[in-house]
């Protein structure tokens, strides 16, 4: 019987370690860069303008049918229909955060008299989402960096522990309910399109449109005071997309400037481009995306071990 021992602690450790694997839960997959984005997607409100609302629809830059940014001004009030609601996005990562970025595109960026002398062709702000990897499939928000007019403003939602840093900090971030899960918000101005945190208010003028992120496309708003439109998200660094033409004179005039000659010319920017315009030497044009890591070590305190090396990043090489 002491023989038998061993043999049966042998039996029995591997009986044990059998029925551990049967009962262990499966491994999580990683969630892909389109999953990533649609889970921290935000529920965008847009303000419009009465005066006219269709210049305040989001839309792809390509609404018209072609990639000429020279005829997106000219082409609006002919294809209202094609304003399809989109958001173009993109993922950086590293060892400890993903960085997404969302940038909302219209076709005019318009002023009413006498400010109409700074309106200009196409338009595209947004904003950066700072992801904390937790060990959980999408992560935990910490932070908000978006683009409004050539200035950055940054926001944590509740529960962050980031502090102000070299800028800051400059609101909360709202967080609502969408598809399941605790989605952040987001505002853009009626004409100029500048981009914010939203704040939970009623829209300006009391009109607006309410964008929900949606997995099988956007749709064209019922009008200027639609509260439950849907837009689809489109990944800007495909072949196809805003990155891959980034060579692409049809579209650029320069390095991340669309082409545009109504109002001031060539005055739009894309994210890889976004600047700004004093937060510092060391924080060059499209650092928000093109560097996200660095900027956001330099925009908040208290922000850990954040890594500033990437294990991706499709702006860099």
């Amino acid at each position: 019987m002491p023989r038998l021992r061993p043999v049966l602690a042998t039996l029995l450790a591997a009986f044990v370690g059998s029925a551990s694997l049967l009962l262990a839960p499966p491994a999580q997959a990683a969630a892909s860069d389109a999953d990533l984005a649609y889970r921290w997607a935000p529920v965008h409100y847009q303000d419009s303008s009465a005066n006219y609302y269709t210049a305040d629809y989001l839309a792809p830059v390509n609404y018209d049918g072609d990639w000429n940014t020279l005829n997106n001004w000219d082409n609006l009030d002919a294809n209202t229909t094609r304003l399809t609601g989109t958001v173009y996005y993109s993922v950086a990562e590293t060892a400890t955060h993903w960085y997404i970025t969302y940038a909302f595109y219209h076709p005019r960026d318009w002023k009413d008299y006498p400010l109409n002398l700074f309106s200009h062709e196409n338009d595209m702000e947004g904003q950066v989402e700072v992801v904390r990897k937790d060990g959980s499939q999408y992560g935990t928000l910490q932070a908000v960096v978006s683009l409004a007019h050539d200035n950055f403003y940054s926001y944590t939602p509740p529960g962050s522990p980031f502090t102000n840093g070299r800028e800051s900090i400059d609101g909360s971030v709202v967080m609502q309910n969408h598809d399941g899960a605790a989605h952040p918000t987001s505002f853009q101005e009626a004409r100029g399109h500048g981009a914010y945190a939203w704040n939970g208010g009623e829209f300006p003028g009391g009109d607006g449109i309410v964008y929900k992120p949606s997995r099988t496309g956007g749709s064209v708003p019922t009008g200027g005071n639609d509260r439950d439109a849907r837009y689809g998200l489109v990944d800007l660094t495909a072949s196809d997309s805003l990155w891959g033409r980034r060579n692409n004179t049809e579209t650029y005039a320069s390095w991340g400037v669309f082409r545009g000659d109504n109002g001031k010319d060539n005055s739009a920017r894309a994210p890889w481009t976004w600047d700004d315009m004093n937060d510092g030497s060391d924080l060059q044009a499209g650092a928000l995306v093109t560097d996200p890591a660095y900027l956001v070590s330099k925009y908040f305190g208290n922000t850990g071990d954040l890594s500033l090396t990437y294990l991706r990043n499709p702006y860099r090489g």
